[in-house]
């Protein structure tokens, strides 16, 4: 079990208090020895975990990771446990609660980092890359030290598509050459999506009760639907990205992915804020709000809502349960105006441009700024070398995104100036705002995407279709919610709206749960009829 891994080296000890040091907290003294392992505990909201002592509910999730992430379950959605580092921060945050001083409704909280994501902790970010397997940087991106402030405790890292996704288009949603291949907990030989894949198919396999994921374009949306969650991607600027792998400064963000809205207007609210060192943030705190103060289960009384009927038709099963989706958005009072065509092509195009070339000049800046003794490799072209010369890392597919990106010009290239305007400007005004504004709506609502293919390594995903890149490329928020499941297998229901929406989508997201409760929990089958 966990509990006997518990009480490592104390130089790992040491790194780990002085990781968790950089929020109020005092470090505390050495945890005991043994450390008595408690009674499993139920699934609990964040706010009743909130309420409840740390440390057994830390040393509870440990002990479910090692049976069934490792065990015969084995989803593999975890790259790294942050042992030692959890374990104090849980201590610390009980000392604060015996002497009453509470963070907040997070307090004591354990979460999950995507692998892409710098803690302080004593844990690599790799973003599933062999070249970044030593890349511990000793720092909190800023987002991971307002979960600390937030009082949240660190539970370690989850596995991801290698590189998020961008380096092959015939990739493998949930692979990546340091942690292997994320399954789906519902049924195990079908895909947990991506790139969050290990992020959903923790918390869906009761793992964590929350993660943090991050997507350019349905990182976060696709693995939430296809695992039973609420995911939510934020405007882009509502949250930092500092101290986060990144592929593309123009469509990267990190956001919650959960059980429940309630639990990702919480997690939402402690992550948003500006930050000096990204630009993109600059109107964070003026925007940000609480979240979860307002969550009404009567939002979608009164309202209109634009039913984007050009994300269907892909997948047959998702259909039927999008119509019943919005049979309960009208009972609950929402007007619906259907929206029957919409070229994404062009946007399509453009993004390809932005990404390959944002990929080169992005990516390269991050490098050079990790430790050049932990990594060797400093540019793009010396990750493609180190590919080319690592079996393992050309094992299923190649890494012809990277040398198309390696290819690019930079951003002084009139190529990229008007794919980047062209894309912003057909997604945006021309896009969701244009929607909006002909249909009067709130929100446009699509099925997120299709249910989970199953796993092929020679031949990489069947993904069938999905409404995350016209937000993904606006840069708008994009909330899923659990709306049924097909053959077994969970789908989502999409609520899109413009920048800064996010209160209002939250609403809309918590009343239509709220009336159907369609989450179900997964059973770990190891397949199901096609």
């Amino acid at each position: 079990m966990i509990r006997k891994t518990l009480l490592i080296g104390g130089a790992a000890m040491f790194i780990a208090s002085a990781a968790y040091a950089q929020s109020p907290a005092p470090t505390p003294p050495p945890p005991p020895t043994p450390v008595p392992t408690p009674p499993p505990m139920p699934r609990l909201s964040l706010q009743e975990i909130g309420r409840t002592q740390s440390w057994p509910v830390v040393i509870d999730y440990m002990n479910k990771i090692e049976e069934r992430d490792r065990g015969a379950k084995a989803i593999n959605s975890i790259i790294a446990v942050n042992f030692s580092g959890a374990f104090i921060a849980a201590q610390a945050l009980d000392a604060e609660r015996k002497a009453g001083k509470l963070r907040g409704p997070l307090h004591g909280v354990p979460i999950l980092l995507k692998d892409n994501i710098e803690s302080a902790d004593a844990m690599a970010t790799t973003a599933g890359s062999l070249a970044l397997k030593d890349n511990i940087t000793g720092r909190d991106a800023p987002l991971v030290k307002r979960l600390r402030d937030a009082g949240m405790v660190i539970l370690g890292k989850a596995n991801l598509s290698e590189w998020a996704n961008i380096r092959s288009n015939h990739s493998i949603s949930g692979w990546s050459a340091v942690g292997g291949t994320v399954r789906n907990p519902y049924v195990l030989d079908r895909s947990a999506c991506g790139s969050s894949s290990g992020s959903g198919a923790a918390v869906a396999a009761g793992l964590a009760p929350a993660a943090i994921g991050t997507e350019t374009d349905g990182s976060i949306t696709c693995p939430a639907a296809i695992n039973g969650l609420v995911g939510l991607k934020p405007t882009v600027g509502l949250v930092s990205r500092t101290h986060i792998v990144p592929i593309s400064h123009s469509q990267d963000t990190a956001g919650p992915m959960t059980r429940t809205v309630t639990d990702a207007a919480l997690i939402l609210t402690a992550i948003a804020g500006s930050d000096p060192a990204d630009a993109a943030t600059k109107e964070a705190d003026a925007r940000k709000t609480d979240y979860a103060k307002g969550l009404d289960k009567s939002a979608l009384k009164g309202v209109t809502l634009a039913v984007a009927r050009f994300y269907t038709g892909y997948s047959p099963g998702t259909d039927a349960v999008f119509e019943q989706a919005l049979k309960d958005l009208k009972a609950q009072g929402a007007t619906l105006v259907e929206v029957k065509t919409f070229d994404e092509g062009p946007i399509g195009k453009a993004e390809g441009v932005v990404l390959y070339t944002e990929l080169k000049v992005d990516l390269n800046a991050y490098l050079a700024s990790t430790d050049p003794k932990k990594v060797k490799t400093r540019t793009l072209a010396d990750l493609i070398a180190f590919n080319a010369a690592t079996p393992k890392e050309l094992e299923w597919f190649g890494q012809e995104s990277f040398i198309k990106a390696q290819a690019t010009k930079g951003y002084d290239d009139p190529e990229y100036i008007k794919a980047l305007a062209d894309g912003k400007r057909l997604a945006g005004p021309e896009g969701i705002d244009k929607i909006l504004k002909d249909t009067g709506a709130i929100a446009i609502v699509a099925p997120t995407t299709g249910p989970a293919w199953t796993i092929d390594p020679l031949n990489g995903d069947h993904y069938g279709g999905s409404s995350t890149t016209l937000p993904a490329v606006a840069g708008y928020p994009h909330l899923t919610v659990p709306m049924g499941d097909v053959g077994g297998l969970p789908v989502g229901l999409s609520f899109i709206g413009p920048a800064w929406s996010e209160a209002s989508l939250l609403n809309l997201g918590y009343a239509y749960e709220q009336a159907t409760h369609r989450r179900t929990e997964p059973k770990f089958l190891k397949t199901v009829a096609p």
